[in-house]
């Protein structure tokens, strides 16, 4: 069974003042892939210490699959969550960071304003997306063909794809 991470970059859902939208949003999204998967949510205030703890803790201590990060990544002074995933890597996977502003250059000139980021930790893959829910659905949809396939290669049988005898690969329900 697969391990999902959903953290919730956000001062005030941190501090229960606002509600987290997009955490549900990814989770959602997250379950259509893998229906079965175990989900762990959290919520960390935009602290570059603290976001960077909590991943390399998913990563190394639960032995997440996947780590799925919404907010903290635009221009604010305290959007800081690309640098504290960039702390916790191993290893960069720019590809889907490119992939995920490329495609939201289509929508909006903004999407050239996120400074999200993308990697491996151990056998974790961890990929920051933007903090609107309307944001994290487009955002998810472009790397979501992509991610059985990544998961397969981090750690054989947690992609949800079986190896055909004829080396093609298919998506398992």
């Amino acid at each position: 069974m697969i391990k999902v991470g959903i953290l919730t970059i956000s001062d005030s859902a941190s501090k229960g003042e606002a509600e987290d939208h997009s955490g549900p949003v990814l989770e959602a999204l997250a379950r259509e892939v893998w229906p079965a998967a175990s989900i762990v949510r959290g919520i960390v205030e935009d602290d570059r210490t603290r976001i960077a703890a909590r991943l390399r803790a998913w990563a190394d201590e639960e032995d997440l699959a996947l780590v799925l990060t919404t907010g903290g990544t635009g221009f604010a002074p305290r959007d800081v969550t690309p640098e504290a995933t960039r702390d916790a890597l191993e290893r960069e996977a720019p590809g889907l960071a490119e992939a995920i502003r490329a495609a939201g250059l289509r929508i909006t000139p903004h999407a050239m304003l996120s400074r999200g980021a993308a990697g491996i930790r151990g056998r974790t893959l961890i990929i920051n997306f933007s903090g609107s829910p309307k944001a994290v659905r487009e955002q998810f949809e472009v790397v979501r063909p992509v991610l059985p396939h990544a998961l397969e290669l981090l750690r054989p049988g947690a992609g949800g794809i079986r190896h055909a005898r004829s080396g093609e690969h298919r998506r398992e329900a």
